[in-house]
């Protein structure tokens, strides 16, 4: 898993350098915003529901009952802090790093994508089952629409919290764990 968390790892910060300390759009972005300016208030707001607190945070205790269930002690602990890692680092490091701001508030790399994706990156470690990477892209895709729709940040932005989530999760995830001796008796 250290490759793909590194290959992006590096691809988030690559994406981000050339907005830094800017406030325009790319031509991408702009492109993005036009089509999600036709829907209506309240369809955008359903569509970043995905990236609301209580919805990230039931997303991550469900991990956690799952790798307790599973008596997996350790992934637990890694579903409870890797999401945390991630969005502390995004919140304290990365954001004033790159200094791109939209409506007064740092967006590069978005937090409400790094929370978002950095639980369903874990969802998918746990469960390693098809439906939850598809229903995991599903609520990234809806929740981007959304977030761009609502003015809250650029689809680059969406991007680089995607790539720094996932690079986080894997990373945290890829650290060598003690293997219980096997029982004698």
């Amino acid at each position: 898993m250290w490759v793909p968390a590194a290959v992006c790892g590096l691809l988030a910060v690559l994406l981000g350098l050339p907005f830094a300390g800017g406030s325009t759009p790319g031509a991408v972005d702009a492109t993005v915003a036009g089509w999600t300016a036709h829907l209506s208030p309240g369809v955008l707001r359903a569509l970043v529901l995905p990236t609301e607190p209580a919805v990230v945070i039931a997303l991550g205790v469900l991990a956690v009952v799952l790798c307790l269930r599973a008596g997996r002690r350790t992934d637990a602990a890694l579903a409870l802090g890797a999401p945390l890692l991630a969005v502390l680092l995004n919140a304290f490091l990365l954001k004033p790093l790159y200094d791109r701001w939209k409506n007064d508030t740092l967006v590069y790399p978005s937090g409400h994508t790094v929370s978002l994706v950095a639980v369903l990156t874990v969802l998918v470690l746990v469960t390693r089952k098809a439906y939850v990477v598809v229903l995991s892209a599903l609520a990234l895709l809806v929740a981007a629409a959304g977030l761009v729709g609502m003015g809250y940040h650029y689809l680059t932005d969406v991007v680089g919290g995607t790539l720094f989530a996932v690079a986080v999760v894997l990373l945290t995830w890829s650290v060598p764990r003690r293997v219980p001796a096997r029982s004698t008796g």
